[in-house]
């Protein structure tokens, strides 16, 4: 991002900055990394990012069109070229059956091409975040790089909407 002169941000809930702190361990990451956003409450992620109440009201904060208008909003308010959003349920508790602790909906890209994915990752708590955003770090970085889209571990974990199954 540095040579190219572009930027990143992130917008993060059950990572609780995680990835921004990743990013910010790489000396010279403030030319590329000028801000992140944990909004970890709806209220907060509706007031900053300008999610839709409606989508957290209907779909939840662990939705797709939650995760994708945390990114947009997190975008413009950065003036950033590139997003990671994570919205999920980290556990131990807090889990249903259409949304078991371990679920996170991962929105990554840029304006153009904002990719997103459902993941299941059941595991402890610090280890589901520090899976999520090492994750999350090598999408953005493939999407960089031109590389193939998703590697084994994302299929591996990768939850396919009941409309592709």
């Amino acid at each position: 991002l540095r040579e190219r002169q572009q930027t990143i941000t992130t917008a993060e809930s059950c990572t609780g900055g995680l990835i921004a702190s990743a990013l910010t361990q790489i000396p010279g990451a403030s030319a590329a990394f000028h801000a992140g956003f944990v909004t970890y409450d709806n209220a907060i992620k509706a007031s900053v990012l300008g999610v839709s109440e409606s989508h957290l009201n209907n779909c939840g904060a662990v939705s797709e069109p939650v995760v994708r208008q945390m990114a947009d909003g997190a975008l413009a308010r950065a003036s950033a070229d590139y997003v990671i959003a994570v919205s999920g349920v980290a556990g131990p508790d807090g889990g249903s059956g259409e949304k078991p602790v371990g679920t996170v909906w991962v929105a990554y890209g840029s304006r153009e091409e904002l990719n997103t994915l459902r993941l299941l990752w059941p595991l402890p708590r610090q280890l589901f975040q520090t899976m999520v955003t090492a994750c999350t770090l090598d999408l953005i970085r493939r999407q960089l790089l031109g590389l193939p889209k998703y590697c084994r571990y994302v299929d591996q974990r990768q939850v396919v909407p009941t409309d592709q199954e």
